[in-house]
């Protein structure tokens, strides 16, 4: 029996050291509040960025909700502006755009977009916030966490997330609220009359707030985003980063300000720590640039507060370039940032241009598919066309038709002037008829051009073949 025991505890501990090697128990972090110009930076893009997040969908306009991702009805209102499927190539642009300003912002600046402006950065910084309101400062939270549950703890945890439950909640129902008009969607939801896939993705998105910026924090920057993994191919020598700077650390040691630490063969870095309590992810960036660095500056702020408090030179943890470091030449503009860059006003610059001179109007021009063309007792051939006219403007529109391309067309159309409502999609029936003498191949192309009657400039022009044989 004993032996057995034994065999039972010796296997349970090879599994609990298997288990300990391949993952890592989570060490809870506690950000120590920092204040300082990347700090008001940080705090400027939580604002203007959770600002515009919960704002814009209140925005009224024209009778309807600003910005609107109408799903059901194939419409992306933003603005003054209504897109459809057809206008798909300007999310493949912005896609484009956004791709291209990571790739630019980080061979630049390293990792900005993590540090200032990632949703998972952003919500978190609010999270804490709440968190240091309710609970206090750094050590008042790791006090409170280390002592045995009392009916005050509990109070204090329930209030904390309290807060953070409510704030997930309003989060996810201002993101279902892009795609169902709020006023509706409150309504719906307080009746509760709302639809499963509404109350889904309220709670869905409400509980993805909870766990990843209350909970999971760090984790998701150091395990779940690939962007760490990558930046290093975005990275250069001449690539700012956040670094200390060892020549004037090392070696590191406490001491008083009146000390001359030169003369007991210390650097500056007087091991406060201080940038490592402060740091999101809790990593010691005195051990050199490493992956899980978020570029936040948090470190730069406190350190240079640090240094102040000595008297000595600010800048020991700085942005900085790996050439820099090394006493080299310094090259922000190079090649790569100057491609990135002219490729991103290139394209801006088109996408710009592109959404002013849009045309809402589309033509599509479906020929009969039963037979290629018709002849006539009187030796006219005849084609079939079916017209799909998509009024894409916020009005409704009367447009006019003319074709061009073969001499002496004769056009049977049922109404000279067409009528289309706006947001509607009509099929009308065209037939041409052509004499076969005038046709000087089988295959003959025709433009057909659409005008408003009511706006001149908004016209479009879309091609067909008229088919027939050809008499000598």
């Amino acid at each position: 029996m004993d032996t057995t025991n034994q065999t039972e505890k010796n296997s349970k501990l090879e599994l609990d050291e298997t288990q300990s090697g391949l993952y890592a128990k989570r060490k809870k972090i506690y950000p120590r509040e920092v204040h300082g110009v990347f700090a008001m930076w940080r705090t400027a893009g939580v604002f203007v960025l959770l600002g515009l997040y919960y704002f814009v969908p209140w925005i009224q306009w024209d009778g309807r909700q600003a910005v609107l991702f109408d799903l059901p009805a194939r419409k992306f209102y933003i603005f003054g502006i209504t897109l459809w499927p057809q206008d798909f190539i300007y999310l493949a642009i912005l896609l484009i755009v956004a791709a291209l300003s990571l790739f630019f912002f980080t061979t630049l600046a390293g990792r900005l977009w993590c540090g200032y402006a990632c949703p998972q950065t952003v919500w978190t910084e609010l999270f804490l916030w709440i968190e240091r309101k309710v609970e206090g400062d750094r050590p008042k939270q790791m006090k409170l966490d280390k002592a045995p549950w009392t009916p005050g703890k509990f109070y204090i945890k329930a209030v904390k997330h309290t807060a953070w439950i409510l704030l997930s909640a309003y989060t996810g129902f201002i993101f279902v609220g892009y795609f169902t008009p709020l006023t509706s969607l409150a309504n719906a939801l307080v009746t509760f009359n709302a639809g499963p896939w509404e109350v889904f993705w309220v709670v869905f998105y409400g509980f993805a707030t909870y766990g990843n910026a209350g909970w999971m924090r760090e984790q998701v920057c150091l395990y779940m985003c690939p962007y760490a993994r990558f930046q290093s191919a975005m990275f250069d020598n001449d690539t700012l980063i956040i670094s200390y700077d060892t020549e004037r650390g090392e070696s590191r040691g406490s001491r008083k300000k009146s000390t001359n630490y030169k003369e007991q063969g210390l650097g500056q870095c007087v091991d406060c720590t201080m940038c490592v309590q402060v740091c999101p992810t809790g990593i010691d960036i005195r051990d050199g640039l490493q992956y899980e660095c978020i570029g936040c500056a948090a470190c730069i702020d406190v350190c240079d507060d640090v240094m102040e408090k000595m008297s000595y030179p600010k800048g020991l943890i700085r942005y900085t370039t790996q050439h820099a470091l090394e006493g080299k030449p310094v090259h922000i503009l190079r090649a790569k940032t100057m491609i990135y860059g002219l490729l991103l006003v290139g394209i801006m610059a088109l996408l710009g241009y592109e959404l002013a001179n849009r045309v809402p109007l589309e033509l599509d021009i479906i020929r009969d598919r039963n037979s290629l063309f018709y002849e006539t007792s009187d030796a006219m051939v005849e084609n079939v066309y079916t017209l799909k006219i998509m009024n894409m403007d916020k009005i409704d529109r009367s447009y006019m038709l003319t074709l061009e391309g073969i001499e002496n067309m004769e056009v049977d159309l049922d109404e000279k002037i067409i009528q289309v409502k706006a947001g509607e999609v009509r099929e009308v029936p065209l037939r041409i008829r052509i004499d076969s003498y005038d046709l000087k191949s089988r295959s003959s192309k025709i433009k057909f051009n659409l005008e408003s009657v009511n706006n001149p400039e908004l016209t479009i022009t879309e091609e067909a073949r008229f088919l027939g044989p050809v008499r000598r």
